[in-house]
């Protein structure tokens, strides 16, 4: 093979490096970690962007891993060659050295409470028996043998799995003789699923005595590190650890380990022969910052030079869209008034906005304002900070944000699109019918334009766009069939409303765009020409449809103009 294969969904670090698939070394992340000593150590970033891998790679080189048999483990060699290697002896002192207890709580996404603790405890049970020479060595009392034999089974109370954490680590210092590195992934995933699933606090209450018995009455922990994709108010479920470090997508501390930075994709470009390709790449992945560092989204980035591997021609995809939940911006939508949806027309056009930052709002507070919401979009990586500053009266930090690149704005411009349609094709469009039928152009205008009012329009739409939104809005008209773009005469109409029986009139719509207000009228009647010249009618009258009206519509963002031809 020419080109080492790609990690394309590989998260286990022994996995990635032994069987020889593509690496972009992090392994210095290591090093900052130990310079700066953090007792507990949160990190937020979106999701995809590497940081389970990042876990996986702790855990293998600081843990002194054993067999079932508590034979050790060497992982020593999976290092070999990479940046870690050449940091001196003071760190590496640190491989292999120590017990590490890592879990992730992605499982406990579940539509109730009992089924996420269920799953948890599976988890937990796993990293149990993962440690199961702890049990079987004989350095455990009686009563630390049957809860730990508990745990193991899926046996325990919720009690047990609430001090699982602690009681592992406690069991580990004693085989070991050391205190334990815990590692935790995706620690906000069950209070997200709790919050869309209704059972937010109950979640909220377990995790505060999890969290709490693991990080801050724990004896036997040496260190924590723990990732997600929101930094959740240390009175949620940090209640109390005073010794929690939070690096979030502001921090400058790591901010160049998660993503790709841009010497990495260029030489990642060039290791695959794919330089003439880098600046559609960066078009379409860059432009999220992390601190100081400018990085690309490394999910969608590999995944993409994938399939310019199988096929150099391959138009870019948007790969993230589906890896993200889509509840908080779908929230946004159904509440935003008309500012917000200035907003978001302003984002789409590639313009900003300017947002108050609140690093630690909770799910309970999501829907507490609408600056909440915007947040929560930001740190989930909708959108890249271009600065950021503090009001010095209130000390309050705001941040201009905008979309960070073509695949954001993307997901803009469907999905969003999308679900604002689906809000208006709710409505009752009754008059707006009666209107069409009727022949009764200045009714259609005006429920027309009601109706753009409550859209996402920008500045650049095309055509396609409001071609788009009357096929949506037109296809529930009872009695008639929408076709879209068909063959008919010398070309093609935008849109024909097809009686099902021909003893009812058809319709001929054609659209054109204003680029001025004071346009709307010659575009309107453009459009009529149009239909006319290119003999439109002529399909439906060779059908058998005797009597077809004609529809020139003309647009100018939410604005518009109809005649009747």
């Amino acid at each position: 093979m020419k080109y080492k294969p790609l990690p394309v969904g590989v998260e286990n670090f022994e996995k990635l490096i032994t069987r020889g698939y593509y690496f972009i070394d992090k392994t210095w992340f290591i090093k900052d970690l130990l310079d700066k000593k953090g007792d507990v150590n949160l990190f937020t970033r979106p999701r995809r962007f590497g940081k389970t891998l990042s876990l996986s790679m702790l855990r293998y080189f600081f843990e002194d891993e054993r067999e079932r048999d508590g034979s050790r483990k060497d992982n020593r060699a999976i290092f070999n060659g990479l940046s870690i290697m050449e940091a001196g002896e003071k760190y590496l002192s640190y491989m292999g050295k120590y017990p590490v207890i890592s879990v992730t709580l992605k499982e406990a996404s579940q539509p109730d409470f009992e089924l996420s603790c269920d799953l948890l405890a599976i988890q937990i049970s796993s990293e149990y028996e993962r440690h199961s020479y702890v049990y079987k060595s004989g350095c455990l009392d009686p009563h630390e043998k049957e809860k730990y034999l508990r745990i193991m089974e899926e046996r325990g109370s919720r009690g047990d799995y609430r001090d699982s954490l602690r009681f592992l680590s406690s069991c580990l210092r004693k085989y070991y003789g050391r205190k334990a590195i815990l590692l935790i992934d995706e620690y906000d995933v069950p209070l997200e699923n709790a919050f869309f699933s209704g059972f937010y606090e109950e979640m909220v209450g377990f995790l505060r005595g999890f969290f709490g018995a693991a990080l801050k009455t724990n004896d036997s922990l040496e260190f924590a590190v723990i990732t997600g994709c929101l930094r959740i108010s240390k009175e949620s479920i940090f209640t109390g650890l005073n010794n929690l470090e939070i690096e979030s997508i502001l921090s400058k501390n790591y901010d160049e380990y998660f993503g790709f930075t841009d010497e990495e994709v260029q030489r990642m470009c060039r290791d695959y022969d794919l330089g003439h390709k880098y600046e559609l790449i960066k078009e379409w992945y860059n432009g999220y910052i992390f601190g100081n560092a400018n990085v690309y989204n490394p999910w969608s980035l590999i995944r993409f030079i994938k399939d310019l591997l199988a096929d150099e021609n391959e138009f870019p995809k948007c790969h993230w869209a589906n890896t993200s939940s889509n509840s908080i911006v779908r929230s946004l939508i159904e509440r935003a008034d008309d500012e917000t949806k200035g907003e978001i027309e302003a984002l789409i056009e590639g313009k900003t906005i300017e947002k108050p930052i609140h690093e630690d709002v909770t799910y309970g507070e999501m829907y507490d304002s609408m600056d909440n919401l915007w947040n929560f979009m930001f740190f989930t990586g909708y959108f890249r900070k271009v600065r950021q500053w503090m009001n010095p009266k209130t000390k309050q930090q705001y941040a201009e944000l905008t979309i960070p690149n073509e695949e954001i704005k993307y997901i803009f411009r469907t999905k969003i699109l999308t679900w604002f349609d689906e809000k208006i094709r709710e409505r009752d469009l009754t008059d707006l019918y009666a209107a069409i039928l009727g022949l009764d152009a200045e009714t259609f205008e005006e429920e027309l334009s009601d109706l753009l009012q409550e859209t996402i329009s920008f500045n650049d739409a095309q055509e396609s766009f409001y071609h788009g939104f009357m096929a949506g809005v037109l296809s529930k008209l009872k009695g008639y069939v929408t076709r879209s773009n068909r063959e008919g005469g010398r070309g093609r109409s935008d849109l024909i409303l097809r009686p099902v029986t021909r003893r009812k009139p058809a319709f001929v719509l054609e659209f054109k765009i204003a680029r001025k207000f004071s346009e709307l009228e010659a575009k309107a009647g453009e459009a009529l020409q149009q239909i006319e010249e290119k003999q439109y009618e002529q399909e439906l009258n060779n059908d058998g449809y005797a009597v077809v009206h004609k529809y020139g519509i003309a647009f100018f963002g939410k604005d518009c103009l109809i005649r009747l031809g």
